[in-house]
């Protein structure tokens, strides 16, 4: 199964509301907001590569209030736990 961490960017006031928004999406697995250069935590799980790709690009990246977002794909051959 496809995994990917997207870090999130979003407009000042609206991570709660951005947080609810992409929790609801199937693929997500866990939505968090961060402190630092980044305001929200994103893993997504997929069945396959086409389905992570769409949950990312035509649903994450177009939740209103998001200004930039930065997708880490995992590298499922590398790491360990979890």
């Amino acid at each position: 199964m496809p995994t990917a961490y997207i870090l999130v960017n979003c407009t000042l006031g609206s991570e709660e509301k951005i947080i609810n928004e992409i929790a609801k999406l199937t693929d997500v697995k866990e939505v968090r907001g961060t402190y630092g250069v980044h305001d929200i935590f994103v893993k997504v799980k997929s069945e396959n590569t086409e389905a992570m790709n769409h949950t990312i690009t035509n649903k994450i990246r177009k939740v209103p209030g998001i200004t930039s977002t930065v997708t880490l794909v995992v590298i499922e051959e590398q790491g360990g736990k979890g």
